[in-house]
C-alpha cells in the first residue's frame, strides 16, 4: 500500500501550471533582454575606448610620417620622445616590425616581444585592436590595446601601439548590470504577483463551475452557476446553465413519455379486457355484442400495434440501426398506393383527398420508409381536419429535386408550437398524436435520404408540409 502511494503521480493544479508557465516566460524574457542591454553597454563602452584610443594613435602616426619621417626610428625614439605621449593619457609603445619594443610610457625598451593581435595587424599595415589581460604589480589588469603603422617616406618602419586599462570601464559596467538585474528581479516579482492574481482570476470562476457541475452530476439539477464575464468562463457557464436546464426538460419530456405511454397503453388494454369479459359474461348468446365487441377489439389491437411500431422505429433510430433499402423508384406508382390506402378514410370521415404525381423520373429511395412518412403525414393532416374539409398530397419534381407537399385546411399549428413539433415525445396542446414519435421518426427517415423536411402553419388557416429528396 506505500508503494502504491508513493507511485501516485502528484496533479498540478490549473493555478500552479499558469504560475509556473508565467513566470518561466517571464525569467526568459527578462535574461534575454538584461544580456541585451548589458552585451550593448558593454559594447558602448568599450566602442568609446577604441574611438578615443583609434584617434589618438593615428594622430601620433600622422604626426609623424609628416614631420619625423627623415630621421631613423631610433633616433626619434631618443630625441621627441614626448611626441608620441604628448595627446593621450594611455600608455604608448614604439615596436620594430619584429615585435621589439623600442619605447615604453611606463619603463623602458624590452627585450621581450609583442605578438599580440593588434600588433601583427598593425605589422600587415591596418589598425589592430586587442582586449585581453596583462600580469602587472601582481595582478591581472583588463586592457584594450590599438596599434597603427608608423611610416616614413611611404614605408613602414616600425609600430605604435596605445595601451589603456578597462578597469574603471568594467567596473562602471559592473554597476550598470547590478542596476538592470535589480530592475529585472523586480520585474520578475511584480510578474509573480501579477500571475498569482491572474491565475486566481482564472482558478476561482472555474472552481465555483467545478463544484456546480459535481452537484448537476449527482442529480442537482436546480442549481446555476452565476455568470461573472463575458469570456470564455463565462460561456462556459452559459453551456452548463443551458446544458442542465436541457436535461431538466428532456427529464421532464421523459417522465411525460412514460405516463403518457402507460396511460395510451392502458386504455386500448383495459377495453380489449372489457369487451372481452363482456362476451364471455354474455356466454356468446347475442350476436350484435359479439359483434361490436370484436370490431373494437380489432381497433384497440391496431391501435396498440401502431403505438408498439412507433415505439421500436425510435428505439431503431436511437441506436443507429436504420438503414435504407434504396431502390430506383416510380414515384407515380407510390402516389396511387398512397391514394388508394387513404380515400376509403376520406369517405369515412367526409374529406375531400385528392393525390396528384405530375412527372418524375425514377428516384433512388426506399420506398417502404417513404410510404411509412407520407402516411404519417396525411394521417396526422386527417385528425386534425374537420369533417367537409380540404386534403391534398402532390408530387412533383424541382431543381433535381423530388418534392412532396402535404396541405390541409384544418385547425393548424400555433406560432408557439410550431418550432417544436418535430421534437421527439412533443405533444401539442391540441395534439391527437398517442406517442410523439410520428413527425420526429419522419424527420429521420427524409434526413437519411439527404433530404429535408419543413413544416408551415397558421392557426386556423391550416398545414403545409413540405418533403425533398435530392434525385
Amino acid at each position: 500500500m506505500t508503494g502504491d502511494k508513493n507511485n501516485k503521480p502528484v496533479q498540478k493544479s490549473i493555478r500552479a501550471r499558469l504560475v509556473g508557465n508565467f513566470i518561466i516566460i517571464i525569467l526568459i524574457s527578462v535574461l534575454a533582454f538584461e544580456g541585451l542591454l548589458i552585451y550593448f553597454t558593454r559594447f558602448y563602452f568599450y566602442g568609446n575606448v577604441e574611438s578615443i584610443l583609434t584617434n589618438q594613435v593615428r594622430t601620433a602616426a600622422d604626426f609623424y610620417a609628416q614631420y619625423f619621417s627623415n630621421v631613423s626610428l631610433e633616433i626619434n625614439i631618443i630625441d621627441n620622445t614626448d611626441v608620441f605621449w604628448r595627446q593621450t593619457n594611455a600608455q604608448v609603445q614604439i615596436i620594430q616590425k619584429d615585435g621589439i619594443v623600442l619605447l615604453d610610457s611606463e619603463g623602458t625598451g624590452s627585450e621581450q616581444k609583442v605578438q599580440t593581435a593588434d600588433f601583427k595587424d598593425a605589422v600587415q599595415g591596418e589598425k589592430g585592436v586587442w582586449t585581453g589581460y596583462i600580469q602587472g604589480g601582481g595582478r591581472k589588469e583588463h586592457i584594450m590595446a590599438v596599434a597603427y603603422p608608423l611610416k616614413a617616406d611611404g614605408e613602414q618602419v616600425g609600430v605604435i601601439r596605445f595601451v589603456t586599462s578597462l578597469s574603471d570601464i568594467d567596473r562602471i559596467i559592473f554597476n550598470i548590470s547590478g542596476i538592470f538585474i535589480i530592475i529585472g528581479v523586480v520585474v520578475v516579482l511584480v510578474t509573480i504577483i501579477i500571475s498569482v492574481i491572474l491565475a486566481h482570476s482564472i482558478v476561482h470562476p472555474l472552481r465555483d463551475i467545478t463544484s456546480a457541475a459535481g452537484m448537476m452530476a449527482k442529480g442537482n439539477l436546480d442549481i446555476r452557476i452565476k455568470k461573472g464575464r463575458n469570456d470564455e468562463i463565462g460561456v462556459l457557464s452559459d453551456t452548463l446553465n443551458y446544458m442542465v436546464t436541457e436535461v431538466q426538460n428532456r427529464e421532464r419530456i421523459k417522465n411525460d413519455f412514460i405516463s403518457m405511454v402507460s396511460h395510451e397503453l392502458r386504455t386500448p388494454l383495459t377495453s380489449i379486457k372489457g369487451w372481452a369479459n363482456t362476451i364471455i359474461d354474455d356466454e356468446f348468446t347475442d350476436r350484435e355484442i359479439i359483434q361490436d365487441g370484436l370490431n373494437i377489439i380489432v381497433k384497440e389491437s391496431d391501435r396498440l400495434t401502431n403505438m408498439v411500431e412507433e415505439l421500436l422505429d425510435f428505439a431503431r433510430f436511437v441506436s443507429g440501426k436504420v438503414e435504407l433499402d434504396r431502390q430506383e423508384t416510380d414515384v407515380s406508382q407510390l402516389i396511387d398506393y398512397i391514394r388508394k390506402h387513404m380515400i376509403t378514410r376520406a369517405k369515412k370521415e367526409n374529406i375531400n383527398f385528392t393525390a396528384v404525381c405530375e412527372e418524375i423520373p425514377e428516384t433512388d429511395l426506399d420506398r417502404n420508409k417513404l410510404k411509412q412518412v407520407l402516411l404519417n403525414l396525411l394521417g396526422n393532416a386527417f385528425k386534425f381536419t374537420q369533417p367537409g374539409g380540404n386534403v391534398s398530397l402532390r408530387a412533383f419534381h424541382d431543381q433535381g429535386q423530388v418534392v412532396f407537399k402535404v396541405e390541409d385546411d384544418g385547425c393548424g399549428i400555433s406560432s408557439e408550437e410550431l418550432p417544436f413539433v418535430k421534437e421527439k415525445f412533443y405533444k401539442g396542446k391540441n395534439s391527437k398524436s398517442q406517442t410523439g414519435l410520428g413527425l420526429s421518426i419522419c424527420d429521420e427517415i427524409i434526413r437519411l435520404h439527404n433530404g429535408e423536411l419543413t413544416i408551415e402553419s397558421r392557426q386556423g388557416e391550416g398545414t403545409v408540409v413540405t418533403v425533398k429528396i435530392p434525385c
